[in-house]
């Protein structure tokens, strides 16, 4: 009743009432309960059928509870109990016949998890021409943020054959926080390095797993949310012989920028003080767990170029989002880039720190050396979901890409993605660089919002169109504005996902699925970039994870395919006058104080909190139809997706968290990357579920998966080791506590198996 109230379907009513009058005569023994159930049955199969078609994951909550209690009204105690013969017209076959199907749906379940990749031979002679291609320098490869590897020794004719070589486990850290192990190994040499997400690095053996040397950063964690670090930076100073000759710099989530001699750990003393430089210098005051680095620094030119982690929706006043550049052999300071005064790039005068509350750039970046371009993804001006507090150069740069001269800092030019950003909408992804065929250099940057727009990387200027589209506008508060039109990359194919819509809400039975069409139908929703509003929630489309997070895309510019894994789960949100959020207790975190995470933003200095939540089922499910997660290969020339998979089963995540132990390809929510190699093959971890996959490059087909402790929400990695002659995969298992994707701390390298 509710939900018709509301304008939604009326069947639930109907559905609701003829199955309660269907109780009360089976409770009397009336012969008409069958006659009316069946009644119902064919009914709610006409109107499923109406109402989307033949798609099977959106007729299953409509089908599934009404088939499974038509066959309960089948049994012969139920027919007994109703006068009727306990055995009806061809139950002689009925149930043997029903017992086949169950076994075919359930072995057939289990085939289509089955890889498809080969078990050929493998070549022993091959090598990588030179010594540079095997190894994997910068977080995505290059400094141009690719992932791509010349290897190709691993093929999709012997990928088959691809096993487990070593596993090491790195530690949980220092209690309270739990870090997710998230880090993307370099290989330099014969050796791996990496950090912890509790900021300690490791160098292994790339052929054995060994440890090598271990530094223990001894991070004060008190007041850190997320313990993370995605990987560190490595760097062959010119002209320098012996001790700290190459480097392995790593910034911590207390925030120090460390320099550490690649060949035994010590710290270089050369560099900052005794090796480290304070990033809390010229930032005013920071309280703990507002300001740290998660993602590796950028080298180029020898300079260190970093941004920064700012907490989400405390308040006006958090700390700058200020990037900065540091001598790579002395860590002397050399510029800044303050969004509060563009123009000047020194340290801010004594007494006084760079401007607060800025927009950061807390992902990774990338570069072009020859250029001598720095690529900075940004995020919001703090708070996230209100903007009556932004400065004229928080708009202009907030949720962009800006390109940096590595020399002195200065804004060669900057291109936004979304216009006065209400959404949390920060850029999260490295912006890739690529090369086109006519001899361009272009740009690709990915968005949350599922937008990814091909830029000439030289001027801003968009290469393939953008269109300004205009923006749903109700839901207005006071002192707040909308942007009238926003940017769509109408060139390049879209990766939002699914739009949601009252047919398209789901659940496991047709309760909790009219529970999710009342909230759709309860909140305001115009399509993407519907404004959050104070009189009641607004479905946000995608939500805060993406469309496409961290993870970023991979590229293999020799066969000029761009590769996109995307999520399309939503956020149910709403802001809440300050009284509101009083009433709940919403402060900002103070002295390591993190007791109110998860009960909203209070975004304090402005007149709106908001409450923050992913848009969920009391399942704990989405209330989006399946898939929420999918793989997709783009030509870079016709610009059209060339193949699209649903991405991750449903055999690791299940109602309230539990596993349901299905390996059913629904398409699962995703963050991490993918590496593509000359071998023609995808090797990507990123999904909820448990696995680390390799996909045929020009087909999409799969080809191989190995079993993870815990999500991949990594970025794989992949070498060449000269002792084994072998190519070697590598990717981090730690999981995630907000996909409930399990915790381990284990890095797992597989590789074909070894000659005889």
């Amino acid at each position: 009743w509710k939900l018709l109230v509301l304008g939604g379907s009326a069947y639930y009513l109907a559905a609701g009432a003829t199955l309660t009058l269907t109780a009360l005569l089976v409770a009397r023994g009336s012969r008409r309960a069958s006659t009316l159930y069946a009644a119902f049955f064919a009914a709610t199969v006409i109107w499923a059928l109406w109402e989307v078609g033949l798609d099977g994951w959106a007729l299953a909550p409509r089908l599934g509870l009404p088939a499974a209690l038509g066959l309960w009204m089948l049994t012969p105690w139920i027919r007994t109990a109703l006068g009727r013969p306990a055995r009806f017209a061809g139950s002689g076959v009925f149930w043997p016949a029903l017992a086949l199907g169950i076994a075919v749906a359930v072995a057939a379940t289990f085939w289509l998890d089955r890889p498809a990749g080969g078990h050929g031979p493998i070549d022993t002679t091959y090598a990588p021409a030179e010594p540079r291609e095997g190894d994997w320098l910068h977080w995505g490869n290059d400094a141009h943020g690719t992932r791509f590897s010349p290897l190709r020794q691993i093929t999709a004719d012997n990928v088959g054959r691809l096993e487990p070589v070593w596993t090491y486990r790195a530690g949980f850290g220092p209690a309270p926080a739990q870090p997710t192990f998230e880090a993307t190994p370099l290989k330099v040499g014969d050796r791996l390095y990496f950090c912890t997400g509790y900021s300690d690095v490791v160098a292994l053996d790339a052929e054995t797993g060994r440890e090598a040397w271990r530094f223990d950063a001894k991070v004060d964690v008190r007041g850190v949310v997320a313990q993370i670090c995605r990987g560190v930076t490595y760097h062959r100073v010119p002209g320098v012989d012996g001790a700290c000759a190459e480097r392995i710099y790593t910034a911590t989530i207390d925030a120090r920028l460390i320099a550490l001699d690649a060949a035994d750990g010590r710290p270089c003393t050369g560099f900052g003080e005794q090796g480290v430089v304070d990033l809390k210098q010229g930032m005013g005051d920071v309280d703990k767990g507002y300001y740290y680095v998660t993602s590796p620094p950028q080298l180029v030119r020898g300079r260190l170029v970093l941004g920064g982690w700012i907490m989400d929706g405390q308040h006006t006043d958090e700390p700058s989002g200020v990037i900065r550049a540091f001598d790579a052999t002395t860590g002397a300071f050399l510029w800044a880039f303050d969004i509060g005064r563009p123009d000047e790039h020194g340290l801010p005068p004594e007494g006084a720190a760079f401007t607060r509350g800025t927009p950061n750039s807390w992902a990774p970046m990338s570069a072009d050396e020859e250029l001598g371009l720095v690529y900075a993804p940004t995020g919001n001006a703090t708070p996230d979901y209100v903007g009556e507090h932004r400065s004229a150069n928080d708009e202009r740069f907030s949720s962009s890409v800006v390109a940096l001269d590595v020399e002195t800092g200065a804004v060669r030019w900057s291109f936004q993605t979304t216009h006065h950003d209400l959404w949390d909408y920060d850029v999260a992804s490295q912006p890739t660089l690529i090369d086109l065929q006519d001899g361009r250099r272009a740009l690709l940057q990915p968005t949350k919002r599922g937008e990814v727009f091909l830029l000439d990387r030289v001027t801003g200027k968009p290469i393939a169109e953008v269109t300004e589209k205009p923006a749903p506008q109700d839901g207005a508060v006071d002192g707040e504005w909308f942007a009238p039109t926003q940017p769509f990359s109408t060139g390049l194919p879209s990766f939002a996902g699914l739009e949601p819509g009252e047919k398209r809400t789901w659940g496991l039975t047709p309760i909790d699925q009219a529970l999710c069409r009342i909230e759709f139908r309860a909140a305001r929703f115009a399509g993407t970039l519907t404004p959050i509003g104070v009189d009641r929630p607004t479905v946000v489309w995608p939500g805060y994870l993406g469309g496409i997070d961290w993870g970023g895309v991979a590229v293999d510019p020799e066969r000029r395919l761009m590769f996109v894994n995307s999520s399309g789960v939503g956020n149910y949100n709403q802001l809440l006058p300050r009284a509101e959020a009083d009433r709940r207790g919403l402060e900002p975190l103070a002295g390591g104080r993190i007791s109110n995470i998860g009960l909203g933003v209070p975004q304090a200095g402005t007149r709106y909190a908001a409450a923050i939540r992913p848009w969920l089922s009391q399942l704990g499910i989405p209330c989006q139809q399946p898939p929420y997660g999918w793989i997709s290969a783009v030509d870079l020339e016709t610009r059209r997706i060339v193949w699209q998979r649903r991405f991750g089963t449903a055999r690791d995540n299940g109602p309230w968290g539990l596993r349901a132990m299905l390996p059913i390809p629904m398409g699962m929510p995703n963050v991490g990357g993918s590496v593509v190699t000359a071998g023609g093959l995808l090797f990507i971890g990123a999904s909820v579920e448990h696995t680390f996959r390799a996909y045929d490059a020009a087909t999409g087909r799969e080809l191989w998966h190995a079993r993870l402790p815990a999500g991949g929400q990594a970025t794989p990695a992949t070498y060449w080791s000269a002792k084994s002659r072998r190519q070697f995969v590598v990717i981090a298992a730690g999981g995630h506590p907000a996909f409930r994707s399990g915790s381990a701390d284990t890095l797992m390298a597989f590789a074909l198996p070894e000659a005889d």
